[in-house]
């Protein structure tokens, strides 16, 4: 597998992650929801993990190549690989507004920066 089709797949993953976690938020109005119940509880445990997916993802894609997620600065790439990390070493630091503000004003612009990401790669 060649480097553009490795970086397409991880793109892949990405969007499969950020619709999971959209498919998921049906139950979650407010942050609050997140920690209220078991439900939101195993809720915020599942887009947590997810997070981990997504920020896992583009440091594999920036580990593959340093200068392709340049091209897309509209992105905080740096900021979404330091909250994989936070989430994944300091479980004890997640905050439950912090999430939610993720996933309802962050994940929809990355969705669609990402599908940006794969048409650009398939006219190459």
């Amino acid at each position: 597998m060649n480097i553009t089709e490795r970086i397409y797949q991880l793109l892949e993953r990405i969007e499969d992650s950020i619709l999971l976690i959209q498919s998921q938020m049906g139950r979650i109005t407010r942050p609050e929801d997140f920690v209220y119940s078991q439900d939101g509880m195993f809720t915020l445990s599942g887009v947590c993990m997810q997070l981990i997916f997504i920020g896992e993802s583009v440091k594999v894609i920036d580990a593959k190549d340093n200068t392709y997620l340049s091209k897309y600065p509209d992105i905080p790439w740096t900021a979404i690989m330091g909250l994989r990390d936070i989430i994944a070493h300091e479980y004890h630091r997640v905050d439950e507004e912090e999430i939610y503000a993720v996933v309802v004003n962050d994940l929809p612009t990355l969705l669609e920066q990402v599908r940006l990401m794969k048409l650009d790669l398939q006219s190459i």
